[in-house]
């Protein structure tokens, strides 16, 4: 009876996957910070990718490491750059069977860890980001993503994207957009997983965390340059900004439970405090009752498996 009165559903399909694979690795290397999660070979990321397709999930997003950064990235765009060539192998082994998601963001490839160029000054010039933006999306459509996920939080970078895969032929190509990114004390143990070189933070192109109206603007602004679905990041902390995208947004709404989310309830169940298992489905179907329609997380391939 309580299955069928329960108002939220929580299904393996609405569950997305994010994966590291880095260049050059003989084997996985664990993540310490994130137990149970790994810096993939290309040999194991397949494997991995398999499995949870197999297990049910809705989508993978990829994120690549590479051996060797510089001031403009340009192993992002490179199609011998690790993240093109982890995509291709993605595509060829899975073909259709899932959404292959890529990350259009150029912080693991830079040598000073922010998302776009910098300018004389060292500040992130936004302009010159988006034309590498505009390549990278050409060059991750051509590798096999059926989706891209802009999130460097640059100004128009939706619309720059949107246009270089039209004329590129890829209009079949998604954009999964970064709309409400907050400037987040939660992204450490992913800057860990990506060989971050970030120093200092993200705060004059990441959202201020005491803002919501400026989210619901920045989520008018990424449809109307032709976001096919748009993102709340983190989840946890901003279930009321979730809450107020789905309300007002025309597309779907997709929350990241990011890094430092999983990493909490990881550590207390490792400690005995928490019950792992009801944690974590607690955790994502109060995600879906805010309103995501999608919900990215390390979780998604086990918590496929508790489900199916």
């Amino acid at each position: 009876m309580r299955r069928l009165v329960s108002e939220t559903t929580l299904r393996p399909r609405q569950l997305i996957l994010p994966m590291f694979v880095a260049e050059g690795a003989a084997q996985p290397r664990p993540i310490s910070s994130m137990p149970g999660v790994v810096q993939h070979t290309r040999e194991s990321l397949r494997k991995a990718a398999v499995d949870a397709v197999r297990a049910g999930v809705g989508g993978l997003m990829i994120f690549g490491v590479p051996q060797t950064r510089d001031a403009t990235g340009s192993g992002a765009t490179d199609e011998h750059g690790i993240l093109n060539v982890a995509l291709r192998d993605l595509r060829a082994e899975l073909g259709d069977d899932t959404v292959l998601m890529a990350d259009t963001c150029l912080d693991e490839f830079t040598d000073h860890g922010h998302c776009g160029v910098l300018d004389a000054d060292g500040r992130v010039d936004n302009d010159a980001t988006l034309r590498v933006y505009a390549e990278m999306g050409v060059a991750q459509a051509e590798a096999g993503a059926h989706m891209l996920g802009p999130s460097g939080m640059m100004d128009g970078q939706v619309g720059a994207i949107r246009e270089a895969l039209d004329d590129a032929g890829h209009q079949d190509t998604a954009i999964l957009a970064y709309s409400a990114k907050y400037a987040s004390a939660f992204y450490g143990p992913f800057r860990e997983a990506v060989d971050s070189q970030l120093k200092g933070d993200r705060k004059t192109y990441q959202q201020d965390p005491g803002n919501a109206r400026e989210a619901l603007r920045e989520i008018e602004l990424d449809v109307a340059e032709g976001a096919d679905a748009v993102m709340i990041k983190p989840a946890l902390a901003y279930l009321d900004i979730l809450r107020a995208a789905a309300e007002v947004s025309p597309v779907p709404v997709a929350a990241y439970n990011i890094s430092g989310e999983y990493a909490m309830v990881e550590a207390a169940a490792a400690n005995g405090w928490l019950d792992r298992e009801r944690t974590i489905l607690e955790v994502l179907t109060s995600i879906r009752r805010a309103g995501a329609d999608m919900i990215l997380t390390y979780w998604a391939a086990e918590a496929a498996a508790w489900l199916d």
